[in-house]
């Protein structure tokens, strides 16, 4: 099979010469186009050469939000602001912001989809050469764009604060599952960034692959577009979840197994500090119960009164999980059953 597409493309080319230039290579997959150094010239361009991305270097204590103080401080100042935000604007009218809202999720779409295809670059050459076990435990993994490209996603998770803010000038409720994700989250890129984990590349690539389309099919919502996948979002969120404890618990355990137990079976070291470690594993598996929970009590309890009206909500599950409506069971009225098949029946056969 494989040598039949060699010789197909070969035609093609011989078809065709100038698509030689764009046939892609280990070191660049996307047509043989190198988005890293576009990026680094665009970038470079634009901030007047206040930031190149060849030259970046995570210094904590140099850089905003670098050091544990400040990030616990502008943490601390999330719950503040949409806590407090929500206690004075209780009388008020919500606000509609749908415009703002769109834009919002559209810039987060697109910086996220740039983001991963960045890093996707970067790690196709590194899996290639040196395997799975040497991207996710070596410290060779831990190169200088993609530490670039990690700091850009870990500031990208403060942005990501906004969701809040527009939940509280919209008069949404705001439920544990959806601030606790937002300040664990930025904390858990926090640390680690800090303790060097080469691993870190797995639960980013696929958080932004999900935030892609999840931002993505907000906009569409706000927009009033209707989308047949929006069960898959969630459903996307718990199997990233799975993957990443699946790969971290593996990372966890070669690690101590080597530093601390080297008489069981082991693959090798595994880079990263100890506190990057066990909080990775924490937030992480803390995720994947919120999320299971939520999935069970919206699919799995059908005929639970908080189900049927979930499912009504415009925006749908996908809405509901981030906590981008407002249901309040007690008070909200649900569908009327449907009538029994006989009486649709009866009722065509009068008309």
């Amino acid at each position: 099979m494989l040598s039949v597409m060699k010789e197909s493309l070969a035609k093609v080319l011989d078809q065709y010469p100038v698509l030689e230039d764009y046939v892609p290579t280990l070191d660049r997959p996307f047509m043989n186009i190198s988005l890293w150094d576009h990026f680094d010239k665009s970038v470079a361009w634009l901030s007047n050469g206040k930031f190149v991305p060849h030259e970046f270097h995570f210094i904590p204590g140099q850089l905003p939000l670098s050091e544990l103080p400040q990030v616990l401080a502008a943490i601390a100042t999330y719950y503040v602001v949409i806590f407090g935000g929500r206690a004075l604007l209780q009388k008020s009218e919500p606000f509609k912001l749908n415009v703002l809202f769109q834009l919002h999720n559209l810039f987060l779409t697109t910086v996220s989809l740039g983001i991963l295809l960045l890093m996707v670059e970067q790690l196709v050459p590194i899996l290639a050469r040196h395997g799975l076990f040497y991207a996710i435990c070596n410290i060779g993994a831990w190169t200088q764009p993609m530490v670039t490209l990690y700091y850009m996603n870990y500031i990208v998770k403060y942005i990501e604060f906004i969701d809040t803010v527009f939940l509280v000038l919209k008069h949404k409720k705001l439920t544990f599952l959806h601030t606790y994700h937002h300040g664990a989250t930025a904390l858990l890129c926090y640390t680690q960034l800090m303790g060097t984990t080469s691993i870190s590349w797995v639960p980013i690539t696929l958080n932004l692959a999900v935030h892609v389309v999840m931002y993505w099919y907000y906009f569409l919502a706000a927009r009033g577009i209707r989308v047949w996948w929006k069960e898959w979002v969630t459903r996307f969120q718990i199997i990233q979840f799975v993957l990443d404890i699946g790969f971290i618990y593996f990372a966890t355990y070669t690690k101590l197994a080597y530093d601390y137990f080297p008489q069981l079976l082991h693959c090798g070291n595994c880079v990263g500090s100890a506190a990057a470690t066990f909080s990775g594993c924490a937030i992480i598996s803390s995720y994947l119960f919120l999320f299971i929970a939520f999935y069970i009590e919206v699919y799995r309890r059908k005929g639970s009164k908080k189900s049927r009206v979930v499912k009504r909500v415009r925006g749908g599950v996908a809405a509901k999980v981030n906590e981008y409506v407002n249901i309040d069971v007690d008070t909200t009225g649900t569908p009327s059953p449907s009538p029994k098949p006989k009486q649709r029946k009866a009722r065509s056969n009068k008309h």
